[in-house]
């Protein structure tokens, strides 16, 4: 197999050969067609996150070792199957369910594999999709996208599953209830997506660039804000006719933050999910007061997979825009994000597609 991977940080990636796996057990062998080109991605090609206060997250805290093929939206044919993988067939296309956990702990046995302590996640703890080939553990962990653009469908595994487990987390809502969704990149435009396949009508959209505002109001924002106001609050408010009920942050920095959070009414709900990074101070009694929620949300289930697929084949949620690249372009994708010129997902595809 090949593989596009960070062998330093902050050095261009490194292609590379290497044997191909033989899946043993349940394994299933995915020949890789498609993979999504996520935030995430480059921060661990940056190789650290900033936990505020001066502090840093390195990769290697993580118990991450390079060199690593990055990459974990993933979407494949099946190549080979190990003696007790049941269920799909050599040649099946599938969507990948990336975060795998260990398989035995509470949060694995719940369906909540993106919560286990002890992460084998594809594309951060072993190989992703940046290479031509990946194992997945057992069936269960692959979907079937239907007829549903296999470029759009790699997304789901990280991008689709986000959005979905972010808005889950500010629900119950009325249709007509303003939804604030911070940045309007890859993510935010999938978050327009699902909220208006779930019936949701009210979204505001914040973002620093005017094309991606733009891009917003053309997937069907009510009302877009420019990120740089200083005054950012008091424009969220503004632009949604009041204080609002929720607040889901794909940016997540100190900034973004603090004036999604100051933007909630009383019993508003914000959830974190980029990982810009930052601090925020808070008032504990200020908490009281107004009974806000700050929850985190690291990205979705395997039901949460299961359900985004299903809502994709009925043609209930609309596609982002993608943009197609040639998996050896990998490098450039990865500059073209850090650089903020991205519109909706870049996706990296096999030659052959």
């Amino acid at each position: 197999m090949e593989a596009w991977v960070v062998e330093r940080n902050n050095e261009p990636l490194v292609h590379i050969e290497k044997p191909t796996p033989q899946p043993t057990g349940t394994e299933v062998l995915i020949e890789v067609t498609h993979a999504g080109v996520c935030h995430s991605d480059l921060h661990f090609w940056e190789g650290s996150y900033d936990l505020g206060g001066g502090r840093k997250m390195l990769l290697t805290d993580r118990g991450v070792k390079l060199p690593r093929a990055i990459g974990h939206e993933i979407l494949g044919r099946v190549a080979a199957l190990g003696p007790d993988a049941t269920g799909v067939r050599v040649g099946d296309r599938r969507i990948v369910y990336p975060w795998l956990g260990c398989g035995d702990c509470r949060q694995c046995r719940a369906g909540q594999d993106n919560l286990c302590l002890n992460q084998r996640s594809l594309g951060v703890m072993q190989d992703g999709g940046f290479g031509s080939h990946v194992v997945v553990p057992h069936p269960r962990y692959l979907v079937d996208p239907g007829d549903v653009d296999p470029a759009v469908a790699a997304t789901f595994g990280c991008s689709g599953i986000t959005v979905l487990s972010a808005i889950r987390k500010v629900m119950p809502l009325e249709p007509d209830d303003v939804v604030v969704l911070v940045g309007a990149g890859g993510l935010g435009l999938a978050a327009m997506a699902m909220l208006q396949a779930l019936g949701h009508r009210a979204i505001v959209s914040v973002d620093i660039s005017a094309d991606k505002r733009q891009a917003a109001l053309d997937a069907g924002a009510t009302a877009v804000v420019d990120g740089t106001r200083p005054d950012l609050t008091a424009a969220i408010i503004e632009a949604a006719g009041g204080p609002v009920y929720a607040a889901i942050d794909f940016v997540n920095g100190s900034a973004t933050a603090r004036a999604a959070l100051d933007a909630l009414t009383k019993g508003g709900r914000m959830v974190q999910v980029g990982v810009f990074g930052g601090e925020l101070t808070l008032s504990l009694v200020g908490l009281i007061f107004r009974a806000t929620t700050i929850m985190g949300n690291n990205t979705g289930s395997l039901a949460d997979l299961e359900d985004v697929a299903r809502l994709a084949r009925e043609g209930k949620l609309a596609p982002i825009p993608v943009t197609r690249l040639p998996k050896r372009e990998a490098n450039a994708a990865l500059m073209r994000l850090r650089d903020g010129k991205v519109t909706g997902r870049l996706v990296l595809t096999a030659e052959a597609v």
